[in-house]
This record gives structure tokens, C-alpha cells and sequence, in this order.
């Protein structure tokens, strides 16, 4: 069965799976990365993304176009660079953007494409690249609902809770209060870890009980045990949560908002530990630091 050719933008530790997973279900995708040379790259190769090497081929025929970077200035090269999107999209086109980069940047790249006869979508995900890998991601998607509903199919390929937000921005602003969540809650987990070594309670068993009360959750099964084994391998980097807080702070008329600053402190900490391409579970990292200071 036909279906839309899709181009992707951005292959990187969530695009590089979530492109994979559109051909699993048939789809015919083509992928772009900055740099090429990377085993991600490799990766969604082998398993069925044609990679191409400009932005143009993979584009020009697609019906969407999904795009997966990491900040502001990234997605508006990528979109509105010199041989950016914009300029090779095929007319009513649906360009869908994955990438976290806050409310105002996704309305002023909503108005230029509007006016170039192309539509577009805000699409942040949560659920770090177990998600990615698994199609289980949360997307929280802003944008027409006619736009929505043509692209449900392809989100299903990619995630299990998919949510219309509302118009265009209203992804973004749910996705930052899910990173407000999320940065203050591994405070909780690094607390918790460190209150079981002071207490000669194994860490492994405190997560293991914890797990299965109110304090469970989803990062305390999936990145708690990877703090009890020192594993700071990113599923989601240090960098990228600091970015994330950063436009939650360019979004704020005033600075409200205590916790998130202190564990903006504490990711800032690890990223000066030389820790910025490790996963956000290093935030240990900071607690250890202290402790041994």
C-alpha cells in the first residue's frame, strides 16, 4: 500500500530511531544530518532511511517533513538557511517539528511558512530515547487541526500519547512544563539515592519498592538503576536539559520559579564537571562533587 513519502531532518539520538521507525511501518523516508559520519547515521541507513546529502533532495517530493535538532538557531538554519526547507518544499506540504525550542521561535517559523503556502506543526516529545527507540514517545503537538489529524498516522509510527495541544506554541509550552517536571524530579531521585547510601539502604532496593508507590515514576524505573550502576551514557543530555530551562526562563516575566533554578544549578554543576554530553541522570554527579568537597 502507497503510502506519503516523508523526509527527516536530524538523525541524531531521537530522530535516528523515530526515522526508523516510519520505515517499520512502510513508509518511504529519506534522512538528512549535518554530519554524516555518525553511527546513528549508519544505523537508520541499515535499516531502511535513505540517506541523502542535501536538505533539497530530501524534501522535494515529501508530503511531510519531520525535523528532529537540538536548539533555536539550529531549526532556523535548517529551515530557513541558504539551502534550507523553505526554499525546497513542495507546496502544502506538512513540516512537523520535533525539536524543543519554546513558543515564540515556533510562531515566527509558523508565520513565514504560512506565507510561503506551507504548514507546520510543533511537535515536542518526552520519553528519551527508550521512547525513541520503542515508539512509545509523548507528543505534544501544536498546530491546525486538519494538520493534526492528515499526520496522526505518521505519530503513531513514532509514539503512544499523542496529544493535540492546541494552535501552534502550545506544544512548546506544554513540552517546557514537562521539563520543569522532569529536572526537578531527578533532584528528587539524586536525593533519594544518596539518602539510601547514608542509610546502608541498597539503592537498587529503594528503587525497586519505591517504583511501585506514589513515588513512583517513569524516570525512577529507567534512569534511577542507571545512577545505582554509573551509567551516565545520554538518553537525553546535560546540555539539552539546560537549553530546555533556558527557554523556560526566556518565557517567564519573572523569575518565579526557585526549584527549577536550583536544578538548573545542579545540571550546570555536571556540565562543568566536563558532563555536558552525558545523560541527564549525572546530575549525581553534582551531589558526589559536593560530598566530596
Amino acid at each position: 500500500m502507497y503510502k506519503n513519502p516523508i523526509a527527516f531532518i536530524g538523525l541524531g539520538v531521537m530522530g535516528s530511531p523515530m526515522a526508523q521507525n516510519l520505515v517499520k511501518h512502510q513508509y518511504n523516508v529519506k534522512g538528512w544530518n549535518r554530519t554524516l559520519d555518525r553511527s546513528l547515521v549508519t544505523q537508520a541507513q541499515e535499516n531502511g532511511v535513505e540517506i541523502v546529502t542535501t536538505i533539497a533532495e530530501a524534501v522535494k517530493d515529501a508530503d511531510f517533513v519531520c525535523i528532529c535538532v537540538s536548539d533555536v538557531p539550529d531549526v532556523k538554519e535548517v529551515v530557513f538557511g541558504e539551502q534550507g526547507i523553505v526554499h525546497f518544499a513542495k507546496p502544502d506540504s506538512i513540516i512537523i517539528d520535533f525539536s524543543t525550542i519554546g513558543p515564540q521561535a515556533v510562531q515566527e517559523i509558523n508565520d513565514q511558512f504560512r506565507s510561503k503556502g506551507l504548514h507546520f506543526m510543533d511537535a515536542p516529545v518526552s520519553g528519551g530515547d527508550i521512547g525513541a527507540q520503542n515508539g512509545t514517545l509523548t507528543i505534544m503537538v501544536g498546530g491546525e487541526k486538519s494538520d493534526y489529524e492528515k499526520s496522526l498516522p505518521i505519530l503513531k509510527t513514532m509514539g503512544k500519547n499523542i496529544i493535540h495541544c492546541g494552535d501552534v506554541g502550545t506544544g512548546q509550552a506544554v513540552k517546557l512544563c514537562n521539563q520543569v517536571l522532569a529536572s526537578i524530579h531527578m533532584m528528587a531521585i539524586c536525593e533519594a539515592m544518596e539518602l539510601a547510601k547514608t542509610l546502608n539502604i541498597d539503592p537498587e532496593l529503594m528503587i525497586k519498592v519505591c517504583s511501585t508507590g506514589a513515588a513512583g515514576s517513569w524516570a525512577l524505573s529507567n534512569l534511577a538503576p542507571k545512577i545505582a550502576s554509573s551509567d551516565f551514557a545520554p538518553g537525553f543530555m546535560i546540555k539539552h536539559i539546560l537549553k530546555d530551562l533556558r527557554l523556560v526562563q526566556e518565557s517567564l516575566e519573572n523569575d518565579t520559579l526557585p526549584a527549577t533554578n536550583l536544578a538548573t544549578q545542579m545540571f550546570k554543576t555536571v556540565e562543568q564537571l566536563g558532563g555536558t554530553e552525558q545523560g541527564t541522570q549525572a546530575m549525581i554527579r553534582a551531589y558526589q562533587d559536593s560530598i566530596e568537597k
